[in-house]
Parts: structure tokens; C-alpha cells; sequence
């Protein structure tokens, strides 16, 4: 039997409980056929955010999302996909394989896309990609775990912002002008691409305009992992509206 709705595929979404921003923005990008089940992961509004409970507070996500994982794996998902990215970077290239594979294992061994290898995917699609600028709502020490990420997968992290939100629930708050504001501040001609991290900020849109006037690739997160799991289960539709990740690779 195939579920009336979901007859291509049925994606379990883990976000965090204060975050409002990842789940209309897959449902925006979802194909007939595919359908989205998201499953809250626990976590406090923190507020007066700082670097040392920004980092203790995405690990708390981290620590948290296996429950998350064990109530959405009672609908039969067939794939996993992380709306949270802050974690997944953390540790390098090897801390975010071990995350996947926690989160995969917690599923019985269901593929998972998570934030951090979904952007590494999208930019060697486009190809030619070798300095990148990002921007995230994050803190500095944890921009320095996206940069060494990024680092150690082969690009060089020309620049990067820390928008310094001052609560989870605040990062849903940033505006369209704030992020155009910091994409010319990151842009220049030494980088060949801007990426936006921090998936309670709203880009899908935003990015594949920016595309156009800048001329190069800007990746919204929300849009290169929502990406990357379609691709991964073999679906190829060409989607408008949300950039050329989605329209051409």
C-alpha cells in the first residue's frame, strides 16, 4: 500500500522547538508527491545570548534530537532530513559524519540530509566554487566551527558575520533588508560564492534573487538541504522560484 499523499516519499523533519522558519519553508519547496513530518526537538527560548550558551545551547539540540528522531519514526518515514544546522558543523567534517551517522542509526539506518553537507554539495554542483563568504545568526565561536567545516572540506573561507541574534526565537526575526545589507558587506570579487546558515532565518527567496544581481551562487541552507534530499532519493524535479540549485542541478 502507498500513503495517499505521500506516494514518492515521506520526509521526517527534526527542528528545534523555537524554530518557525524550516518547516513552512520545506513545505514551500516540497514536490506533489513528497510530504513533510516534522518532529520538534526540545529546546528552551535562551535569551541574552552569548558565544558560551549559544555553543551549550546547540549542543542541548544536538543531545536532544534523538527523542525527536524516535516519536516522527512512528509515521515510517522513509528518509530523515535536519532542519537544524548549527550542529552539524560543529567538529569539523568528522563531527558532522558522526552526527549523521547518530541520527541515522536512531532511525534503524534511514538516510539522513543534514545543513552542513547539504552546502558542501550544493557548491561543488555548481561547480568552479573555491572561496566562499557566509553569514549566519549565530556567535562567533560558532562561526568558527562553520568556517573550519567549510575549511576542511576544501574551500577557502574568505569571510564571514555573525548576525549576534539575541535568542532562538529572534533569529526568525532577521529581515530581508538585514540580509541583503550583509550579502554586499560579504560580497566581493575574491569570492565565488555567498552562503547563508541557521535555519530559522528566512532565505529561500531572498537568495535566488540575490543570485541574479550578484551574478554567483547564494545558498540558503534551508533550500540547499531540502535540495539535497530530494536528490538523494531520486527526485529530480526542476522547482521555480527558489534559485538555480533547484532549477538546474
Amino acid at each position: 500500500m502507498v500513503d495517499a499523499l505521500a506516494w514518492r516519499k515521506k520526509f521526517a523533519v527534526m527542528g528545534p522547538s523555537t524554530n518557525t522558519i524550516v518547516q513552512p519553508d520545506f513545505d514551500d519547496l516540497r514536490p506533489a508527491g513528497v510530504t513533510n513530518h516534522y518532529s520538534r526537538i526540545y529546546t528552551p527560548n535562551a535569551k541574552a545570548v552569548s558565544n558560551d550558551s549559544f555553543m551549550k545551547g546547540a549542543r542541548l539540540i544536538g543531545d536532544n534530537t534523538i527523542d525527536a528522531v524516535n516519536s516522527v519514526m512512528t509515521c515510517e518515514p522513509h528518509y530523515l532530513v535536519m532542519g537544524m544546522s548549527a550542529v552539524t558543523f560543529f567538529d569539523g567534517v568528522k563531527g558532522a559524519d558522526a552526527f549523521r551517522d547518530r541520527v541515522s542509526e536512531a532511525s534503524g539506518g534511514l538516510g539522513v540530509s543534514i545543513g552542513s553537507h547539504a552546502c558542501t554539495a550544493a557548491l561543488k554542483a555548481y561547480g568552479g566554487v573555491k572561496r566562499i563568504a557566509f553569514f549566519s545568526p549565530y556567535y562567533p565561536t560558532a562561526n568558527a566551527e562553520v568556517s573550519r567545516y567549510f575549511s576542511e572540506s576544501g574551500f577557502e573561507v574568505v569571510r564571514d558575520k555573525p548576525l549576534l541574534c539575541p535568542s532562538w526565537i529572534s533569529i526568525a526575526e532577521v529581515t530581508t533588508q538585514t540580509c541583503r545589507d550583509t550579502i554586499r558587506e560579504l560580497d566581493g570579487d575574491d569570492v565565488d560564492a555567498i552562503i547563508q546558515v541557521g535555519t530559522n532565518l528566512s532565505m529561500i527567496r531572498f537568495a535566488a534573487a540575490a543570485e541574479q544581481w550578484l551574478g554567483k551562487p547564494v545558498i540558503a541552507i534551508n533550500t540547499a538541504t531540502y535540495w539535497h534530499a530530494l536528490r538523494a532519493n531520486g527526485i529530480h524535479d526542476r522547482i521555480q522560484g527558489f534559485g538555480r540549485l533547484l532549477e538546474e542541478f
